[in-house]
This record gives structure tokens, C-alpha cells and sequence, in this order.
């Protein structure tokens, strides 16, 4: 029996908890309903069992030229394809010249931009009733926003079309944000995962395993490294544009904390970033420099690290024998890992709305879906087996993604929901409180008492509601 992706099956099944259970109406044009007001009705609660998915063929086994329904496209007219995902220049050459290379249903331009800047370009377009814009490519938080301003397309007539798509249900049941409309389809996902140099391996703390590491046996780990070769070894992607703030929010605080906004400043939360000082002692200082751990990896300033599975994928493929992948690890609430799920939608009034169709058609066919985990190591959201000629380099950090999901301690945190433009917002405070704890070296109990006020600050002019691991809120989520 083929190796089920089992990223995709245990985050279809814990994904499936943020959808409301009886739908309700979106909000109309004139609607004066806040983002968070719809973020609010697919809020997750707690995760339940994974669900088993039936045994399907192979993704690389299924070309799938075209949908049972064919889509036609005005060729003629160009289409815009805005999206908040593969940003950097790599991935998006990628995107242009190789995802995107076999698609003929009309002249495609990628753009691919910070959440703000994109929610505010569509924003913008609706309110002057001049679109350009075709195809949205966002992750599921931000797309509660774009409903509140009634910027989206009904594709549920687009999902008849794509019936042959052997799409998650619970991944396409999220796409309808807790409404009776089809708002997005389900694009690609993604985690984070800890990559080690094999020369790490042998200062590895007595009796721990990389598989089933602490955040307190890292910082032992990166001691007995430096003690041995007088260098600091562990890296974070904590650049300008690197991900440091979402290992904050979906790793160190659910894992030590249990929550995220209404734990902020909880003695727990003092306990994690007390710990996490323990680890930055051993951390290369150029971590504040790097916005991607693969090329500190590959010239080996770095030899552990977290982070996404996109931006280390080119050192198992440069050197494939030097590294291994694992899960995260994890703190005295669980080994909490975030879940990544992209989805595309349309924006109402697209110029070319046949375009933008039969893109999304492309887009979600097993081979092109396929080809996100070979060229930009994004998984694919089909139920189906991981394809049997995947490059050795893939297999070996995917290798990594199902040991984290299949963990016995494993539990998932989702991306921030219902946000928006402000997203940048909330990970400045997540920044902030790192840059003031750790390189500042403040008091941690008055760092986060002020950085929880801001938060609580942000929070209630969003009136945004509590999203996993932060039990469901009525009204803004708040700090405690």
C-alpha cells in the first residue's frame, strides 16, 4: 500500500474543526460586518481525530489534461494573478517560468506581494469599481477579509466543474467560511520543520533524540556544540523578511503556553521566553540577518534550524547527504506545529472571470499540484498518495513533515485569521517582544505586560476573535 501524505490528511481532519457546523449567510456589499465577524464563524475550537481518507492513485500517476467540465478562457485578455505566497524571487521565478509555463488559458501575470499590500490593492479596486485583479492566491485567514468587503466570487459553480479533483473535503469545506458559498479552492500547504546538519548529530544531549527533541534539550544541544567547536550553530529565520514571527506564534507559545493572544503575558509565557534566551545563547548572531536558513545551511554557519519547508528545501537538494529533517520540538504543552493553507480565489468583477477559471482548473490538476512539491515544496491538497518520483532531496525533508504530523505529542496551531492589512501589525508586536527580550536583553514580565497591551490594543479595533490553539472568544481576543 503507497505511503499516505499524512501532513494532508492530519490537517484536513484538524483543519475541519474551524468549520462552523450549520452555515450562515456572508455578509452583503452593504454590510457594515467587520472581517473578524466572519473570521469569527469559522474560528476552530479543538481538533478532532484524524479522519481516514479513501486509498486514491497516485498524484504523479494522474496528469489530468483538463476538467470533465471543459473551461474556456478569453485568451486574448490578460489575467492578474495577485497573490501573498512563493515571495521570494526564487519561488517566484519558479511560479512564472515553470508552474506556470503549460498554462494557455490566457496571458498570466504573478504578482506576489506582502498581505497588506495585497488586501488593500482588492480593496481598493472594489471601492473604485475598477478591477484588475483575477485570480487571488492567500492564505485562509486573510480570506475572511476580503469577504467582509465583498471582494470575492461565488465559485460554487466552479466546484462542479472541478468534481474530478481529488480535492480534501475538509480543505474545501473551509473554503466556504462558514457560509453556503464556495469563496475559495484549496491551493497548496505547508509546515516548518527542524533541519540539522548530520555533524550536529553527535552533541545531541544523552538519551535525546532528534525526533523527539525539547526546547530545553535544543539549548543543551547548542551548549555541547559550542563547547566543542567554539561556534554558535543554531540558526532562526529572524531577518527582515524571514518567519521568526510565525515560530513564535505557532510553535513556542502554543508549546509552552497553550494559547497565543490570551497567554501572552501568562507565567508560562515568562517561562518560554526564558528558555528561549537559553537557546539564543547559542544561536549565531547573524540569525537577525537571515530571512531564509537554506543558504546558512548549505555554507554552514548554521547547523540546526526551523523553519518553513519552502525555504530550506535547496540544502537537501544542493547537498542531500548532509542533512536531516525532523519535528519540531516541543514544550510542556505539546510539540505544536502551524498548518499552512493557501487557497485561490476571484475577485468579483474580474475582467476575465473565464481566465481566472480556467487558471484555478490548472492550478488544482494532480500533475501541476505535483509539481508546488517539487519546485517550491508546498504539499499538495489532494487525497492521494505522495507522487512515486519525487527527487530524493524532496523525500528527505518530507520525511521530516510526517514525522512532525504523526507525532504522538503533535498538535496543531492555525495562522492568524481575520487580520488582514493589519497582519503586519500583530507579527510587529510578535517581533518587538522578541527584539526588546532577547537581543535587548529587558525585563521579560514588563515586556510582554506592554506588548500584551498593544496587542489587546489591535485586537479590539479589529474585533478580532480567538482563532487555535486560543479557545473560541465572543468579542476580541484579549491578553489575560
Amino acid at each position: 500500500m503507497k505511503k499516505i501524505l499524512v501532513l494532508t490528511l492530519l490537517l484536513a481532519a484538524i483543519l475541519a474543526a474551524c468549520v462552523a457546523s450549520e452555515p450562515t449567510k456572508a455578509p452583503p456589499a452593504s454590510s457594515s460586518a467587520s472581517a473578524s465577524s466572519v473570521a469569527s464563524s469559522v474560528a476552530p475550537t479543538k481538533a478532532p481525530e484524524p479522519t481516514k481518507v479513501p486509498a486514491s492513485s497516485s498524484v504523479a500517476s494522474s496528469s489530468a489534461p483538463a476538467s470533465s467540465v471543459a473551461l474556456s478562457a478569453a485568451s486574448t485578455q490578460p489575467l492578474v494573478f495577485l497573490a501573498t505566497q512563493n515571495t521570494p524571487v526564487e519561488e517566484q521565478e519558479k511560479m512564472r517560468n515553470v508552474i506556470l509555463k503549460d498554462f494557455t488559458g490566457a496571458k498570466t501575470e504573478f504578482i506576489s506581494d506582502a498581505e497588506g499590500v495585497v488586501v488593500d490593492r482588492i480593496t481598493a479596486e472594489q471601492k473604485a469599481n475598477k478591477v484588475s485583479v483575477g485570480v487571488i492566491g492567500v492564505l485562509h485567514g486573510t480570506f475572511p477579509n476580503l469577504v467582509a468587503v465583498n471582494a470575492l466570487e461565488d465559485l460554487t459553480p466552479l466546484v462542479a466543474k472541478l468534481s474530478d479533483r481529488p480535492i480534501v473535503k475538509e480543505f474545501m469545506a473551509l473554503g466556504k467560511l462558514g457560509t453556503d458559498k464556495q469563496y475559495y479552492i484549496p491551493w497548496m500547504q505547508a509546515t516548518y520543520i527542524l533541519v540539522a546538519n548530520k555533524k550536529a548529530l553527535q552533541y545531541l544531549p544523552a538519551g535525546a533524540s532528534i525526533d523527539t527533541l525539547t526546547y530545553t534539550q535544543l539549548a543543551e544541544w547548542g551548549k555541547n556544540i559550542t563547547t566543542a567547536t567554539k561556534e554558535k550553530k543554531i540558526g532562526f529565520p529572524a531577518g527582515p523578511s524571514g518567519l521568526m514571527h510565525r515560530l513564535t506564534q505557532g510553535y513556542l507559545y502554543p508549546s509552552y503556553t497553550g494559547g497565543l493572544v490570551t497567554t501572552y503575558r501568562s507565567d508560562d509565557a515568562v517561562k518560554m521566553w526564558t528558555d528561549f534566551k537559553a537557546i539564543w545563547e547559542y544561536t549565531n548572531p547573524q540569525s537577525v540577518t537571515y530571512n531564509s536558513m537554506q543558504d546558512p545551511l548549505l555554507s554552514e554557519e548554521v547547523w540546526v534550524t526551523i523553519d518553513h519547508t519552502a525555504r530550506v528545501v535547496n540544502a537537501f537538494k544542493n547537498k542531500p547527504n548532509d542533512f536531516v529533517a525532523a519535528p519540531a520540538p516541543a514544550g510542556p504543552k505539546g510539540r505544536y506545529y502551524m498548518s499552512v493553507l493557501a487557497g485561490l480565489g476571484i475577485a468579483k468583477g474580474a475582467p476575465n472571470k473565464a481566465g481566472a477559471e480556467a487558471l484555478i482548473e490548472y492550478l488544482t490538476r494532480p500533475n501541476v499540484q505535483a509539481m508546488y512539491l517539487r519546485e517550491v515544496s508546498f504539499y499538495p491538497v489532494l487525497e492521494s498518495a505522495l507522487p512515486t518520483d519525487l527527487p530524493d532531496y524532496v523525500r528527505l525533508e518530507a520525511d521530516g513533515v510526517v514525522k512532525q504530523s504523526k507525532a504522538a505529542d503533535a498538535k496543531v496551531a492555525l495562522l492568524p485569521i481575520g487580520l488582514g492589512a493589519k497582519g503586519a501589525d500583530f507579527n510587529k508586536i510578535m517581533q518587538d517582544t522578541l527584539t526588546r527580550i532577547v537581543l535587548k536583553n529587558e525585563d521579560i514580565k514588563t515586556v510582554l505586560n506592554d506588548q500584551a497591551t498593544q496587542l489587546n490594543a489591535l485586537m479590539t479595533e479589529l474585533k478580532a476573535s480567538c482563532w487555535s490553539p486560543d479557545p473560541p472568544s465572543t468579542g476580541a481576543c484579549q491578553a489575560k
